[in-house]
């Protein structure tokens, strides 16, 4: 299973003042969200429920590519950017990529100075590379979604191999393969994605 950790580590150096990225967004959230900004700015932003104002989600939505704050040309009637300037995220960069259906937004903020050209190069492609890694599976086997919706049921183990008619370790064999399947580090993440996914 590929992880993420590293790219995500990568981000979070090139991005001293915190990121966001929503991954494969759909029906209006996204499947896969990570973030590192400070957690006032992360309680203002909920508190005042900017994700229905936020220029650079308006932004990613409407383009492809990468953007700078200042550059966006994008209304900010509520003074977002303003506000996020006192929290530190005085520059800021947007990247979006990925069709309509599936998009991935993500948001990058310095405190220092703007991001040079060649961070956004590098930036873009680090979140194309997430977008593509984490792409939902077409399917899953019929062996794994039958695992799965026994042990979100609330089966054991033991029980749900018995049900299946399969040794435990058949179970959890089925079960990792899953969680692999799905980049999900645990079976309730890989049940809840393969939920989200509309897979089982």
């Amino acid at each position: 299973m590929p992880t993420l950790d590293p790219i995500l580590h990568s981000l979070g150096l090139m991005a001293p003042a915190g990121y966001f990225i929503g991954l494969h967004i759909r029906y209006a959230s996204p499947l896969m969200q990570f973030s590192n900004y400070d957690q006032d700015w992360l309680d203002h932003y909920t508190e005042k429920a900017y994700a229905l104002r936020d220029p650079t989600i308006a932004w990613g939505f409407s383009k492809e590519g990468a953007c700078r704050w200042d550059e966006m040309g994008v209304p900010d009637p509520f003074g977002l950017f303003d506000e996020a300037k006192q929290f530190g995220l005085e520059y800021g960069l947007t990247v979006s990529c990925g069709p309509m259906s599936s998009r991935t937004i993500s948001s990058f903020a310095r405190s220092d100075r703007d991001f040079l050209d060649q961070e956004i190069e590098k930036i873009t492609h680090l979140v194309r590379r997430l977008h593509d890694i984490t792409e939902p599976p077409e399917s899953l086997t019929q062996a794994q979604i039958e695992a799965l919706r026994l042990i979100a049921a609330g089966d054991r183990h033991a029980a749900a191999a018995a049900k299946l008619n399969i040794s435990e370790s058949a179970l959890k064999a089925r079960l990792m393969s899953a969680r692999q399947r799905l980049l999900a580090r645990t079976t309730a993440e890989a049940i809840q994605r393969a939920k989200d996914y509309r897979l089982m």
